[in-house]
């Protein structure tokens, strides 16, 4: 299942990066609704898998790790401008966008986000339910990439080649800590307190789609609420079967 999901994310980035060079009518509006979706979603599914586990594995520290990971994040942004949690900064003012400093952030980020989809947890739902937080984040991440390499005077070649790149990021972190994890007990030791600190970053982002979904006095639409109640209505679903399991146990 492992490769099957990876090569699934992998598709799902591609497919979705690709929707600005051929459907150039996409709104803002519409990126905005995207957004407050998969933020809800990849918010409520830190805090219902990520932080519970972390928890489990790292004990009270792993507080300490989050925190940290949360103000990374916020370092991380220097380079990723805020893409990865919906500014586009495409305009005439950003008419010369940093792509390369772009890419390095993104790259980066891309590769944290892979780390804990190649964990083993507790949970059994935790991974599917981590994929697609991802793959939904991933979508407006890639869209507005290419939008602002399409700005940058990008043909669709270059961009749909380094569409391909960013995609690949996040599956081959994932297929390597799955496998390093597996064969190198120094590596698999280190690994809870590294996805503390990814699981703080993912906090990060969440809260900042959750702020920027809204206007400049935090108000938020009707369509706006109900779309961010249907990601978080979801996410609810995945713990399920893991209440039953624990009322089972115990």
């Amino acid at each position: 299942m492992e490769l099957f999901y990876n090569i699934l994310l992998f598709l799902i980035t591609i497919v979705g990066g690709s929707i600005p060079l051929w459907y150039s009518s996409w709104s803002e509006k519409q990126m905005k609704y995207l957004l407050a979706f998969s933020g809800a979603y990849l918010l409520s599914i830190t805090m219902l898998h990520l932080i519970p586990e972390s928890v489990e594995h790292v004990g009270f520290t792993a507080g300490m790790y989050m925190l940290l990971g949360f103000f990374l994040q916020q370092i991380l942004q220097k380079f990723t401008h805020g893409v990865e949690h919906g500014h586009s900064h495409v305009g005439e003012q950003h008419h010369h966008f940093p792509i390369v400093s772009l890419f390095i952030g993104m790259a980066l980020h891309a590769f944290a986000e892979g780390i804990p989809l190649g964990a083993t947890y507790h949970d059994n739902n935790t991974v599917p339910s981590l994929y697609l937080a991802i793959a939904l984040h991933k979508l407006p991440e890639a869209m507005l990439i290419v939008s602002l390499l399409v700005h940058n005077r990008k043909t669709k070649a270059q961009s749909i080649f380094w569409l391909a790149l960013f995609a690949l990021l996040t599956p081959v972190s994932s297929m390597l800590t799955h496998y390093i994890g597996a064969n190198m007990e120094q590596f698999a030791t280190a690994l809870p307190y590294v996805i503390a600190v990814v699981t703080g970053s993912f906090l990060h982002i969440g809260t900042t789609i959750f702020f920027e979904s809204g206007t400049g006095s935090h108000d938020m639409s009707w369509r706006k609420w109900v779309i961010i109640s249907v990601g978080i209505g979801l996410a609810l679903l995945s713990i399920m079967n893991q209440s039953h399991e624990h009322v089972h146990v115990h």
